[in-house]
């Protein structure tokens, strides 16, 4: 931690209250010698699980010890991964990289703490460190599928088990699902072995009491609070999504989902409405926009969802459950009406989907999420604290927090997310190599490079050279200053970009942006086909949200290029809808700095991209 005086002040405060709602003597801490043993009492948690679980503690079988001892070796009491040297590598940035090549994963580039010992990246495919209780069910469902898919559920898993964070940049559609599926296994099979080692530490201290034995002083098994894993998702559509995976783990009638009926109807679409995207003629909307935006769209929703042997129960308290599914917005109107995030304090296990739908909401309710992860709770939630892992205790948790990041492509944001993340187990990201996407044959694309020596200064500099430099150009021009749509990327760049062109009174134009009513929309649009309007601004959340189709386009000029390079694509056909028009009547502009490689790379190819970051032409 950076202040540890703060850390030993905050523990003493927590231990205090502890020792006063038990009427027992206060206890003091010190981060420089070991964790006190508090006298053994049952805390909320263990009460709750033992209660609800009738399982054997007892682990006879030496394959399941041997899993279980791979949980241990991170998750448990004392996690080898776990030194001076490797938190001070990660806080300091301190990594050492190779790349290779990962099965189905494909090219990925592995970071590990300087001076660690490095591991293998994958753990092979029969030696997945997963209960068999869950495994076999898997494996027996993985026959019925292509053997690619099995393959690539393989290979996430193999990644997975080694409990680094993993970064997977490129997600497709057609893997979206499976790709569900192994991660829900990882994260239930989490779930499980935290239950089992609370089971058998319950049972040693059981045998211990009834022959009058001092209690075992290894039981370190628990967090501050229970939920250890968390799903941070766009809509409520995604939550379903995740929750069906989750279930196809838990099959009925062994399994009973207590409050299904419920989920369904506030997380599907509500009563007596149909799903216009999902029942339009194929190649209505584009297939993209089709599975992301189908069934419920709701962006502020969080749920806790409580596992025992037997059932999953929706809708458990946050501090009774094991797993947290919500949303940034959500966690965010929890934490502030709440006035503290103690509930997230112990979370193990993070899974965060479709980033890049995230990004097009609001990024800053991810980094407000993020700001809250794994800190030391405020209030004791009636803790035991002799429950707790020492690491916990030291503010070590984040650490060793395994989080997963899944998104369709990079981005700045999401790159930074995944660089500031501090697992001592080390990360792993793919990699992926870009073709350019397809354009009409024969239309000319003009890319072009404004100077920019300092990220901070982009946004100036961007705004400045198309305010100088390119629209005048096009204003000279008979023919490009009229029927010119301009496609702005960044929300702040629009606002600023609209407000420029309301000043300059001389230019006829509409805007087009993600708080367009239906009414305005259609306006706009007749407005500029009849030519009423020379110019149109058009956001990418407009777009992204939309995806309406604008007919009149003959010039198009790229303040920014999209983030999602099917856009451009997209933006490049709407031309054509007009009859008569040939590539030759239709130009393209497209304004970038050497930081906008991502997008680069996406649009023009990994190769095309390099040239253009040189200033060449491709």
């Amino acid at each position: 931690m950076d202040n540890p005086n703060a850390t030993t002040t905050r523990l003493l405060t927590l231990l205090n209250v502890s020792a006063v709602k038990t009427g027992k003597r206060k206890r003091t801490f010190d981060d420089s010698v070991p964790v006190p043993k508090l006298n053994k009492r049952k805390s909320v948690l263990f009460a709750d699980i033992s209660n609800d679980v009738q399982e054997p503690a007892a682990l006879n079988d030496t394959a399941e010890i041997a899993i279980l001892e791979s949980y241990e070796q991170h998750f448990g009491p004392a996690p080898v991964a776990l030194t001076q040297t490797s938190r001070d590598a990660v806080d300091r940035r301190g990594w050492t990289v190779s790349k290779e090549r990962l099965g189905k994963l494909g090219s990925v580039v592995i970071s590990a703490p300087e001076g660690a010992v490095q591991g293998s990246a994958v753990n092979s495919a029969q030696k997945i460190p997963i209960l068999d209780r869950l495994r076999t069910p898997f494996a027996n469902r993985q026959a019925k599928q292509p053997q690619d898919q099995t393959e690539l559920q393989n290979d996430l898993l193999s990644v997975l088990s080694t409990h680094r964070d993993l970064y997977l940049t490129s997600t497709s559609l057609d893997t979206q699902k499976r790709v569900r599926e192994a991660i829900s296994l990882h994260a239930l099979d989490h779930v499980t072995k935290k239950r089992r080692r609370i089971l058998k530490n319950n049972e040693r201290l059981s045998h211990a009491t009834k022959a009058s034995l001092p209690p075992p002083e290894d039981v370190q098994d628990q967090g501050f609070t229970r939920p250890s894993v968390l799903l941070l998702l766009p809509f409520r559509s995604s939550a379903l999504a995740w929750l069906s995976a989750l279930t196809t783990h838990t099959p009925s009638p062994q399994y009973q989902i207590e409050n299904h009926a419920r989920f369904l109807k506030e997380y599907g679409l509500p009563e007596g409405t149909t799903d216009k995207l999902k029942e339009a003629a194929p190649g209505t909307w584009p297939r993209d926009h089709v599975e992301m935006f189908q069934g419920n769209c709701d962006d502020g929703f969080r749920v806790g969802v409580k596992f025992t042997r037997k059932s999953v129960k929706l809708f458990a308290e946050f501090y009774g459950c094991d797993l947290i599914i919500a949303s940034p917005l959500g966690l965010r109107i929890s934490i502030e009406k709440e006035k503290n995030a103690d509930f997230l304090s112990s979370i193990e296990v993070l899974v965060v989907d479709q980033m890049d739908a995230l990004a097009m909401q609001n990024w800053e309710h991810v980094q407000f999420a993020f700001s809250h992860f794994n800190e030391l709770p405020k209030e004791s939630h009636d803790t035991d604290f002799s429950r707790i892992k020492p690491w916990y205790l030291d503010g070590h948790s984040a650490y060793l927090r395994q989080s997963i990041l899944l998104s369709a492509f990079e981005t700045p944001e999401t790159r930074a997310l995944f660089n500031n993340l501090h697992n001592v187990a080390g990360k792993l990201r793919t990699e992926k190599h870009w073709n350019a996407v397809q354009v009409p044959e024969g239309l000319d694309q003009n890319f072009v490079q404004f100077d920019c020596a300092n990220l901070k200064e982009e946004a100036d500099k961007r705004f400045n050279y198309f305010t100088t430099q390119m629209l005048p150009a096009v204003l000279k021009s008979a023919v490009q200053s009229a029927n010119t749509a301009i496609f702005i990327p960044s929300s702040f760049d629009f606002i600023r970009l609209h407000n420029y062109f309301r000043k300059n009174s001389g230019v006829s134009f509409a805007v087009l942006s993600e708080y367009s009513s239906n009414q305005d929309i259609s306006r706009v649009r007749q407005a500029f086909f009849q030519c009423k309007k020379s110019f149109l601004l058009i956001s990418e959340r407009f777009h992204f949200y939309k995806r309406y189709k604008i007919r009149g386009i003959r010039n198009l000029i790229f303040y920014g290029l999209p983030d999602h390079p099917q856009f451009y694509t997209e933006l490049l056909s709407y031309p054509f809808l007009d009859d008569g028009v040939d590539v030759s009547d239709v130009t393209c502009r497209a304004l970038y700095s050497k930081y906008d490689w991502f997008k680069l790379e996406r649009i023009a190819g990994t190769e095309g991209a390099v040239e253009l970051a040189k200033g060449n032409n491709v």
